[in-house]
């Protein structure tokens, strides 16, 4: 499986590729009711009826897709996790400085985070659901983490740390502080908020300390 981009179907032998244009468009308006409907109600109390019926489609198209509740919620995790690593991508692609890139890329993961309401929501979901799909969420983007630090250390942007360790940390600093202003608070954290959070990543990751 490619590691930056999403493609359809590749999150298990439950799910079948539509085969026309017209097809791809209810695939995708399946997944978006399943990410409304699971991030409102839980996954545990949402129907497959409920998702058709926020897709406005005939239940039986459902199964033309997906096998089973849990097939449409490994593939809405697939796709929001290349979703928002496509996000942040775009987001710092004309930054130079990795520490730059560092603030910048948390900011976007705050933006994202106002834009979709139910991330946290579903994450949490998977953790209990699927736990497999959720450790490859958080694995899968440690591992694509790793390596644009290593090239930031070689370029001697950033000190010289053992990459997997610091990026995980870098996680769950995005992780928590997303949840405490984004998730919980529904707002943006304050210019002084930020101001910390940039003082902490520059001077913790710059190579002259």
């Amino acid at each position: 499986m490619p590691e930056d981009q999403y493609i359809k179907g590749n999150s298990g032998e439950g799910v079948s590729l539509p085969k026309t244009k017209r097809g791809e468009i209810t695939f995708d308006r399946l997944l978006k009711a399943a990410e409304e409907v699971i991030g409102e109600k839980g996954y545990h109390d949402t129907s497959i009826s409920a998702i058709t019926d926020r897709a406005g489609v005939a239940q039986g198209t459902f199964y033309l897709y997906f096998r089973s509740k849990k097939d449409i919620f490994r593939e809405l995790i697939y796709y929001i996790h290349y979703e928002l690593r496509g996000y942040i991508r775009e987001y710092i692609k004309n930054i130079g400085d990795r520490k730059e890139a560092e603030v910048e890329g948390i900011k976007a993961f705050y933006k994202y985070c106002l834009e979709h309401p139910h991330l946290y929501d579903l994450i949490r979901e998977a953790e209990f659901v699927d736990f497999e799909i959720f450790k490859w969420h958080y694995s899968n983007f440690a591992r694509a983490y790793v390596k644009k630090l290593e090239e930031a250390m070689e370029e001697k942007q950033i000190r010289n740390l053992e990459p997997e360790m610091l990026a995980y940390s870098l996680i769950g600093l995005t992780v928590f502080t997303g949840m405490r202003w984004p998730s919980w608070d529904k707002c943006y954290p304050a210019e002084e908020q930020l101001a910390a959070l940039k003082e902490f990543i520059v001077k913790g990751i710059d190579p002259g300390n």
